[in-house]
């Protein structure tokens, strides 16, 4: 019980740590980080950034390689994710005006983490 413990501890850790990178990253890019760990009944948002009119949905994977953290994003996923944005959107007074993109930031072994734009796209975007 207690390696169980220890290593959802460390997943949680690692996750915090990557979310962490991702934002550093985006920043710089020119993004300004809105809302982190965005959670509703229907699913998470890891990281919501805005530039401008564009709100990128930012999902966070550390994997071993790009194609790994692209895989962990399945079809499930992004209909949790999909739902969660759909939520968040609601609420923003400008929100007709917004565009919307599903992007991942891939946090890689001793590489600086990796930005992919339209990771995958919403119904009907």
């Amino acid at each position: 019980m207690a390696d169980e413990s220890s290593s959802r501890r460390r997943a949680y850790r690692r996750g915090h740590r990557s979310e962490w990178l991702a934002a550093l990253a985006l920043t710089l890019k020119g993004y300004r980080i809105v809302a982190r760990r965005y959670r509703t009944r229907l699913g998470e948002i890891d990281l919501i950034a805005r530039r401008g009119d564009l709100v990128a949905i930012v999902e966070v994977k550390a994997r071993p390689t790009l194609a790994a953290a692209m895989e962990a994003v399945g079809p499930l996923a992004q209909r949790r994710i999909e739902a969660a944005a759909d939520i968040w959107l609601s609420r923003q007074t400008d929100f007709a005006r917004l565009s919307i993109r599903f992007d991942l930031v891939a946090v890689l072994p001793r590489r600086w983490p990796v930005h992919v734009e339209n990771a995958f796209f919403g119904r009907g975007r």
